[in-house]
């Protein structure tokens, strides 16, 4: 049974922590971004070291009291926010915010958890390097809560998840020791993997202090394309064509429905529209290269060849940089589309690529069973990642369908693991996916989460609610 941050709590705290560390707990604080989750309170604390974590940590369990952390704020899952009557301490990664250290030669940087992720982008730019991790809420996202989430975005199809970003981690558990687990290397057979471990436990295992990530030459040109397709299916043969032909030089591969479009059209926000008509599937490709190759006129080739073969209709390719930045704006206004039509059911879903088409032929025939539906069908075609968002008709209020917002999720949850995949591909589970967990994870992987969780932390402390 956990307790609450008491005033008791918090002077023995004062005799611990400078007073800086000490913050006026604000709204954002405690409420998730889509609004479906609401705190009730919190002792928010705001150390700018590892060494004070300790402290927090060890008092927290000493007194038994649950702790939550808090980056950027930008979880969709509901993972920051404590939402269960008891007040807890809210540790905010805001002040860890510095580069320890890069290392040019070594392709490294070590930074800590608050930093965000466009300064870590913007840093690796200035030495001449690349941080691949990309999202759309870059610029408020901190590296620690990416870490905790195993964070994907748009460039996985060639860098990998964070996960795949990261040698090692610093990271204060439950009993309040540091893991001092900040590895350079490239190769560590020593045992397991406890970087691993920590990356994507959202919080539940230990708090992550400081990371060493990798970087990466930037390509020496780069460019995008719009290309219209016939339908998913020419979307996977298309990919499965640029995957053959560019290699790694695949930044991204985007597939974009037309109704995103007419959404951007209806409410914002305002993007420049690349065709005079509203196509019904759009990708958009990424590329990126070096040794003298003009992209533009790879991509070029590219359309010529899948014309050819009955995959593309139309196409833009980017000219400069402005465009190619414009094409991306499309791709990362969408969401906030989405919000401000208002989602009935918004998914974070993954499939086997080759089964995309099918999923979502299948969806959509499904839901039409349960009503009437505009459904924005997005995301990172390139790693199987859809995001399939389901809207009430134009005119109509979200609120007349709340009764279906629980049939329609167990219509696409259940279709997702018939295909083996995946209701939560790089959103998490936070608070908001407990159940789903529960019912669609293989019984063993279950019981050996729990087991581990147990085993690290006895008290329940570290995130409470979260995942269990």
């Amino acid at each position: 049974m956990l307790n609450s941050a008491t005033d008791d709590f918090k002077q023995k705290l004062r005799g611990l922590l400078p007073q800086e560390c000490f913050k006026e707990l604000t709204k954002s604080y405690l409420e998730e971004p889509r609004g479906q989750l609401f705190g009730s309170g919190g002792l928010l604390l705001a150390p700018d070291n590892t060494e004070d974590v300790t402290k927090i940590v060890k008092a927290c369990s000493d007194a038994r009291v649950g702790i939550v952390p808090y980056g950027g704020g930008t979880g969709l899952v509901g993972g920051q926010i404590y939402s269960e009557g008891l007040v807890p301490v809210i540790l905010s990664t805001q002040r860890m915010n510095k580069v320890r250290s890069i290392w040019i030669d070594e392709n490294i940087i070590l930074v800590e958890a608050g930093s965000v992720l466009k300064d870590i982008q913007d840093r690796a730019e200035s030495a001449g390097c690349l941080f691949p991790l990309s999202l759309a809420s870059e610029g408020s996202a901190r590296i620690g809560g990416n870490l905790a989430t195993n964070a994907g975005g748009v460039n996985v199809v060639r860098y990998g998840s964070t996960r795949d970003l990261c040698l090692g981690v610093e990271a204060v558990m439950p009993d309040g020791s540091i893991f001092n687990g900040l590895s350079r290397l490239r190769k560590d057979n020593t045992g397991y993997d406890i970087k691993n471990l920590l990356i994507g436990s959202e919080g539940t295992l230990g708090i992550i202090t400081a990371a060493s990530l990798k970087l990466f030459p930037r390509p020496e040109v780069e460019s995008a394309a719009l290309f219209v397709v016939r339908d998913p299916r020419a979307a996977i043969d298309l990919f499965a064509m640029c995957r053959d032909k560019f290699g790694n030089g695949l930044n991204a591969f985007e597939l974009i429905n037309g109704v995103g479009l007419k959404f951007l059209s209806e409410v914002g926000p305002k993007v420049r529209q690349p065709f005079s008509y509203d196509p019904e599937w759009i990708v958009l490709l990424d590329v990126g290269f070096n040794y003298g190759i003009d992209p533009e006129e790879v991509l070029e080739k590219l359309f010529i060849e899948a014309e050819g073969r009955d995959l593309v209709s139309d196409g833009l390719v980017a000219q400069s940089l402005e465009q190619r930045l414009d094409f991306w704006k499309i791709r990362e206004s969408i969401p906030e589309a989405n919000h401000r039509i208002g989602a009935i059911s918004s998914s974070d879903l993954s499939v086997p690529i080759s089964l995309i088409p099918e999923f979502i032929t299948k969806a959509g025939k499904l839901l039409s069973k349960v009503g009437d539906f505009r459904i924005n069908c997005f995301g990172h075609i390139g790693d199987g990642n859809i995001h399939y968002n389901i809207f009430p008709v134009k005119g109509e209020n979200r609120e007349i369908y709340k009764d279906k917002s629980r049939i329609v999720n167990n219509i696409l949850y259940d279709l997702v693991d018939q295909l083996e995949g995946s209701f939560s591909a790089e959103h998490g589970i936070g608070r908001l996916k407990v159940n789903e967990l529960c019912r669609y994870s293989d019984p063993t992987k279950f019981k050996i989460m729990k087991n581990i969780k147990s085993a690290l932390d006895p008290l329940g402390i570290m995130n409470p609610g979260v995942i269990f």
